[in-house]
């Protein structure tokens, strides 16, 4: 890793100690040294990502029990061989996608995440890939994050008005708009093009 970048694994290492910490300590005193461990790993973060401090502590210090990686959905959505993207508000495109609810399995997410935000009913058909996002996107993000990339079959419906995309369009692998470089690289636009492609195609996984 980059030494300007060891800062992220310093960070998140506290993180993790600090709340397995704080999930099986019964001591009052140690539980009050993870808090602050806790505390001071946000600090930490907070200084070198340049993010505000409650912010990142709305990050770090709100989750309780063993620390696992975020689940991310993205569903790769195909039509006459163009895939669907969205227009975020800040004008960036990406696949349709997003966190995996507590109450949703990934492919109830990944449905709900395209009816959200591009206003279409979808099946979804096969998994395409599980990356590990710190070694496929930019910028790295301070806690772990697992992408799940479905294969998704379209079944009706219309784009609607919403609080997070403006537009859903299908585009040509040659015509490819500014991608959210955070939520999606041309890599993995390129992996779901040729994961449709392939009947035979194997699951990718980090």
């Amino acid at each position: 890793m980059n030494e300007d970048k060891r800062w992220i694994e310093w960070v998140r290492e506290l993180q993790f100690l600090a709340q397995c910490g704080l999930a099986y300590s019964k001591n009052e005193f140690d539980i009050e040294r993870f808090k602050r461990i806790r505390e001071i790993a946000a600090e930490m973060a907070g200084a070198g990502s340049g993010m505000p401090l409650r912010q990142v502590k709305n990050l770090f210090c709100g989750e309780t029990g063993y620390q696992t990686p975020k689940l991310d959905t993205r569903a790769a959505v195909f039509e006459n061989g163009k895939i669907l993207l969205v227009r975020e508000k800040k004008g960036t495109w990406s696949l349709p996608g997003g966190w995996v609810d507590v109450d949703q399995s990934v492919g109830s997410n990944t449905v709900k995440e395209v009816k959200e935000e591009a206003g279409l009913d979808v099946r979804a058909v096969r998994l395409i890939a599980v990356q590990d996002r710190r070694k496929h996107n930019i910028p790295e993000y301070i806690h772990g994050v697992c992408k799940v990339f479905v294969l998704c079959e379209a079944l009706g419906g219309e784009f609607q008005e919403n609080m997070e995309t403006t537009e859903s369009r299908f585009f040509p692998l040659s015509e490819i708009p500014e991608l959210a470089a955070e939520k999606n690289s041309m890599e993995q636009i390129r992996m779901c093009f040729e994961a449709a492609a392939d009947p035979q195609w194997q699951v990718q996984f980090d």
